[in-house]
C-alpha cells in the first residue's frame, strides 16, 4: 500500500515559484493549484512545475477542498490575513518570513494556528543551509566553548528591491533590510546560539539612498515620480543583549559606499574557539572557518561543504511536520520572537536608547 501525498497550493508566484520547486522534488507531495494576480508569472510557473490548477484570487485557492496545505508566499502586509484565512480553512501553512509586520499580527496567527489545529511554521530557509546545519552540530559538540559574542549580518552595497513598491513602504512591508535581510541572519545566530532569549535592545536606522532614489535593482527614480514612496531604512544596526551576558551585533543594509556585494554571515566568538561563516554573492561553498589554537599556536580551519538548494530543506521540513514526520520548527514561537526583537530594534531606534525587551 502507498500513502497518500499532500495535496499542496501555493499562494502567489514571485518567491512562490521557489516553494513550487521544493514540493516538485518531495515525493510525498501532489502539487494541486497556483494562485497570484501576476497573470505572466503564474503562467511560467504553472508551465514549469506542471501546476494543474491556477486561480488570480487567493480565496478561490482555499476554498477547493483538495488542499490540504498552503504556502503563503505573499507580500508581508498580507501574511496575517492570507495566513489567518487559510488556517480558518483548515489548512496547514508555511508563510514566508517575516511572520509578520508585527507582534500583534503574529499572536493573531498563533491564535488562528492554535485554535484550528494546524502546522503554521516560517520559511527562515538559510538556517537549514549545510554549512549553517554543520556549524550547529559543531556548536553542540562543545568545540567552541561558551559563545559570549557573535556578530550577524546581511550586507549590500547597491541592491534596494524595486524602489516604489511595496518593499520600502513601511505601512505594507513593516520596515527596510532589516524586516527583509536582518531577519534571515537573526533567526540564523538565535539558531546557532540555541534560542536564548533576548533583554534588551540599542538600535539606529539611516535612509540615505533610498529616499534620493539611488541604489536601486531596478536603476534610479526620478523625484516626483507618481507613487515614489520611500519611508523605511537602508540600513539598520543593532546592539542585542541575550540571556545570559551574551551579545549580539545585528548588521542589516540594502545600500552603501562600501566594499560589500551582496554578502551575509554570522561569527561566533567561544571561549574554546571561534567561527565565522561568511557567504559572498550566495554562495554554496568555501563559506566556513573555525579559528582555535593548538599547541599554544593559532589556528584556522576550512570547512569544504555544499549549501546548495537550502530551500528544498524548509520544504522537506514543513511536509514532515504537517504528515506528522517532525516537529514544526521554525515555527510560531520562533517567528514571534524574531518579529518582536524587530519590532523592538525599530522602537529604539525612534527613542535613541536601549529598550528592554518583552517577549510575553
Amino acid at each position: 500500500m502507498t500513502t497518500p501525498r499532500l495535496r499542496v497550493g501555493v499562494i502567489g508566484a514571485g518567491i512562490g515559484a521557489m516553494h513550487l520547486k521544493g514540493y516538485a522534488h518531495n515525493p510525498d507531495v501532489e502539487i494541486v493549484a497556483l494562485a497570484g494576480l501576476d497573470d505572466e508569472r503564474v503562467r511560467r510557473a504553472a508551465a514549469e512545475f506542471h501546476v494543474p490548477k491556477t486561480y488570480r484570487h487567493y480565496e478561490e485557492l482555499l476554498a477547493d477542498e483538495r488542499i490540504e496545505a498552503v504556502s503563503v508566499c505573499l507580500p508581508n502586509f498580507l501574511h496575517a490575513p492570507v495566513a489567518i484565512a487559510a488556517l480558518e480553512a483548515g489548512k496547514h501553512v508555511l508563510v514566508e518570513k517575516p511572520l509578520a509586520r508585527n507582534t500583534a499580527e503574529g499572536r493573531a496567527m498563533a491564535a488562528a494556528a492554535a485554535a484550528s489545529g494546524k502546522v503554521l511554521m516560517i520559511a527562515f530557509n538559510r538556517r537549514f543551509r549545510q554549512d549553517v546545519l554543520w556549524l550547529k552540530r559543531h556548536i553542540a559538540s562543545g568545540a567552541l566553548g561558551e559563545i559570549y559574542y557573535a556578530k550577524a549580518f546581511w550586507m549590500r552595497r547597491s541592491g534596494i528591491p524595486r524602489l516604489g513598491s511595496w518593499f520600502v513602504n513601511k505601512a505594507q512591508a513593516g520596515g527596510g533590510p532589516l524586516v527583509d535581510l536582518g531577519v534571515h541572519v537573526l533567526d540564523m545566530a538565535l539558531y546557532l546560539l540555541g534560542e536564548p532569549r533576548v533583554r534588551a535592545v540599542s538600535a539606529s536606522t539611516y535612509a540615505v539612498f533610498g529616499p534620493r532614489g539611488l541604489k536601486g535593482w531596478e536603476g534610479r527614480v526620478a523625484y516626483g515620480d507618481v507613487g515614489f514612496t520611500f519611508d523605511v531604512e537602508d540600513l539598520a544596526t543593532a546592539m542585542i543583549r541575550l540571556e545570559g551576558g551574551a551579545t549580539l551585533h545585528l548588521e542589516a543594509s540594502w545600500a552603501t559606499h562600501s566594499s560589500a556585494a551582496d554578502d551575509f554571515g554570522v561569527t561566533l566568538y567561544g571561549s574554546e574557539g571561534g567561527a565565522e561563516l561568511f557567504v559572498h554573492n550566495y554562495a554554496t561553498q568555501n563559506t566556513l572557518r573555525l579559528f582555535t589554537d593548538l599547541d599554544g599556536v593559532p589556528a584556522d580551519t576550512a570547512v569544504f561543504l555544499n549549501s546548495a538548494e537550502e530551500r528544498l530543506g524548509i520544504i522537506d521540513r514543513f511536509v514532515d511536520a504537517v504528515l506528522g514526520r517532525g516537529p514544526a520548527d521554525p515555527g510560531v514561537a520562533e517567528g514571534l520572537q524574531r518579529t518582536a526583537v524587530l519590532e523592538a530594534c525599530y522602537a529604539s531606534a525612534a527613542a535613541g536608547r536601549e529598550l528592554p525587551l518583552d517577549e510575553g
